[in-house]
């Protein structure tokens, strides 16, 4: 006879109390813990033959996709039917459904395609609207901006997309260019923060000769909050025939310049607050 600590030392009527256990519902991790049992072997072979109870099995998450899977196999949906009405994978499909011979299709070409169609539809759509929360969440999760922060991913922006002094060609000067309005916006209030004044800044529209310079000009105007009249003479790009390009149409503005004047001491300041986030960004030992 199997001896064993606890409350119980008799192996039968320990067995006898784990399959009461386990009739009333509780988990494994329930019953050693009543049973005093720490041995994985002993608590298995206590509840051997007993299957646990219906609140204890521990869900399938794709069981549920795997009985709309047979039930779309049923009037003869192939496939990839399946897959594009259900969102899953090709193999998962053949897994659940390939027991299950084919019915022959109760409908003609056009609407298989119909249907197929409207199934890839529904999935992008679910993929779209997946996308779109997913950015809403992570937007929500940022909230206001501290003036350090600012300062900081300012810096860093500017070190992507900003004019760089180089040892060949030593030029300390705050100059940025863009087509992206929400980051000529973000640039401009870090302007604000380092104390740069409207009056000290240099617009200036760059776009190719075949797009609407004037109305690109109002467009950045509004973008940056000034009048359109404070614009310096743009900068017209050359059209190469040769070249296909897809920044064409209304919602082609080009890129703003925007030049800082007097402004080598914030660029010293900027290049050296990069580089201390290089250092500051660097592991600790």
């Amino acid at each position: 006879m199997t001896q064993t600590t606890g409350k119980y030392t008799d192996f039968e009527g320990l067995r006898e109390r784990a399959v009461a256990l386990r009739r009333e519902g509780l988990s494994l991790r329930q019953i050693a813990d009543e049973l005093g049992v720490r041995s994985k072997e002993t608590l298995s072979r206590l509840v051997r033959g007993e299957p646990p109870a219906e609140r204890n099995k521990r869900p399938n998450a794709k069981e549920d996709l795997r009985a709309q899977a047979r039930d779309l196999r049923r009037p003869g949906r192939t496939y990839n039917e399946i897959q594009a009405e259900l969102g899953c994978s090709k193999s998962s499909v053949s897994l659940w459904v390939r027991d299950m011979p084919r019915t022959e299709a109760k409908c003609t070409p056009e609407e298989q395609r119909a249907r197929m169609n409207a199934g890839l539809a529904q999935l992008r759509a679910t993929q779209e609207s997946e996308r779109r929360e997913t950015k809403r969440e992570a937007a929500e999760a940022v909230g206001p901006l501290s003036d350090r922060e600012l300062f900081l991913t300012g810096v860093a922006l500017y070190w992507a997309e900003g004019a760089k002094s180089k040892p060949y060609r030593r030029s300390e000067v705050l100059q940025f260019i863009n087509s992206d309005p929400d980051v000529i916006r973000l640039f401009v209030r870090w302007l604000e923060v380092l104390g740069v004044t409207a009056d000290r800044l240099t617009l200036r529209v760059s776009i190719h000769e075949s797009a609407d310079t004037a109305a690109a000009e109002t467009h950045w105007a509004e973008v940056v909050g000034v009048d359109a009249s404070a614009f310096s003479k743009p900068t017209i790009k050359k059209h190469n025939p040769r070249t296909v390009r897809k920044n064409t149409g209304e919602n082609y503005h080009g890129c703003l310049v925007i030049y800082v004047r007097q402004s080598a001491e914030l660029y010293r300041r900027m290049e050296g607050t990069w580089y201390g986030i290089v250092l500051g960004a660097r592991p600790t030992a």
